[in-house]
């Protein structure tokens, strides 16, 4: 169906067009306890079309995006095509040129059966108990296989894993129980990574049916040791994406240091072509631009800008692309010497989010443990808050660290005077 698209794209009214024709073969499982309850096998395809018009002799660049059908007859396509261009003549978007370097790929064959194998044998080792126990999952694995075609001769097809785990974990003594919810994405299964979080997760349960108040600790030390963390270098990730810098949401300029008055450790992000088990492996991203390494943030010196073809273009940025995978360099201390004097480490929130324009953090808390010298004691109830543009100035992060789907990050940052809302 893509190449009877391109038949009728090039003889449309559009000036440029990009086309995207994904087919994903999946599996999905549904267990209760470790029974299965149902399954279900996914074989689509979904063909997104965009259609570019140049308006007043080129000095803008219209686009209108639509989903044709790939069961669709050569008459509903021309008219999908057609209503496009129309459409495209509305929106006036300064010129921009599409990606034009092709690419070479070696694609790699998946297997979804044995992912999913992979997955039901990574949670029936979990270590259970009488009071703490997996209440159910669902395991959904994938095979895609995307070609990307546009007008400026790149066609390119990719094929890559996908996968994700929902799990409720339950914990439970003689006065009550509750439920902890966990989602875990991937591109194959990481049995290893599995088994550490829900083995951690049935420790957090039983923790939070015997914690204390929260107490009103005000400007404190917050270690974060969770996935939470990655939303923290995301933060940082954004402000050097090239719509965020050509919209002026971002400050962050290339060669200048992006605080002043550091007294902690400074940050190092990488785009990662490839990292183990990440879903984000595609070689090419969504506009057909080639992936590799790529030092973003080197000791909080900027050094490239990254983001889609659109805003790089304005910005004047030729060799750059939408980053899939982040690396943030570790530290200078271990894990176990950053673990030290009085602090606080939230696990859980009811939810954490960073805001990637102003820096502003918040998360409401559902447990921490609160270390105070060799008293360790689990929290609930107040919230963590501040700014990032200021934190960041004072922190310490680990030479160990560890994988979250797309984002390799320290195990563990540490943090001087973040926010602490208690409830003692």
């Amino acid at each position: 169906m893509t190449d009877k698209i391109i038949e009728l794209l090039k003889k449309s009214g559009a000036d440029a067009y990009s086309i995207s024709d994904t087919v994903t073969e999946g599996w999905e499982f549904y267990f209760i306890k470790h029974q299965l309850d149902q399954n279900r096998v996914r074989d689509v395809e979904h063909i997104n079309v965009t259609v570019y018009k140049k308006l007043e002799d080129g000095k803008f660049l219209g686009s209108a995006t639509e989903e044709i059908a790939p069961t669709a007859s050569e008459e509903e396509a021309g008219k999908i095509i057609d209503e496009l261009c129309k459409r495209a003549a509305f929106v006036k978007n300064p010129y921009f040129e599409l990606n034009k370097e092709s690419v070479q790929v070696e694609n790699k064959s998946y297997d979804p059966e044995q992912m999913a194998k992979d997955y039901i044998e990574a949670l029936l080792q979990i270590p259970e108990t009488s009071t703490e126990d997996i209440n159910s999952y669902e395991i959904f694995v994938e095979v895609c296989k995307r070609r990307f075609v546009n007008s400026e001769g790149i066609d390119v097809t990719v094929t890559y894993p996908g996968s994700a785990v929902e799990v409720v974990v339950n914990a439970r003594n003689d006065e009550h129980e509750i439920e902890l919810y966990r989602m875990y994405k991937a591109g194959t299964c990481d049995k290893e990574h599995i088994v550490s979080e829900l083995t951690n997760t049935l420790k957090f349960g039983k923790d939070r049916l015997n914690v204390k108040p929260t107490p009103a600790l005000g400007k404190a030390t917050v270690l974060f040791s969770t996935e939470d963390a990655a939303s923290i270098y995301g933060w940082a990730a954004a402000k050097l994406h090239s719509s965020y810098k050509y919209q002026g949401y971002s400050d962050w300029e290339i060669g200048k240091e992006i605080l002043e008055g550091v007294k902690g450790d400074k940050i190092t992000l990488k785009s990662r072509k490839e990292l183990p088990n990440s879903s984000n492996n595609l070689v090419v991203d969504q506009e057909g631009a080639a992936l590799r390494d790529m030092d973003i943030i080197r000791d909080n010196v900027p050094v490239n800008y990254w983001g889609n073809c659109q805003t790089r273009y304005y910005l004047g940025i030729k060799d750059s692309f939408i980053v899939k995978n982040f690396e943030v360099e570790g530290g200078s201390r271990t894990e176990a010497e950053i673990r030290n004097g009085q602090y606080l480490e939230p696990v859980e929130f009811s939810d954490f989010s960073v805001d990637e324009l102003t820096g502003d953090i918040a998360g409401e808390i559902r447990l921490a443990y609160w270390h105070d010298g060799d008293k360790i004691t689990p929290v609930s109830g107040g919230s963590v808050s501040g700014n990032l543009n200021e934190l960041m100035k004072n922190i310490q992060i680990s030479k160990e660290t560890k994988q979250y789907n797309n984002y390799l990050i320290p195990s563990v940052i540490k943090i001087e005077n973040v926010t602490v809302a208690g409830v003692e």
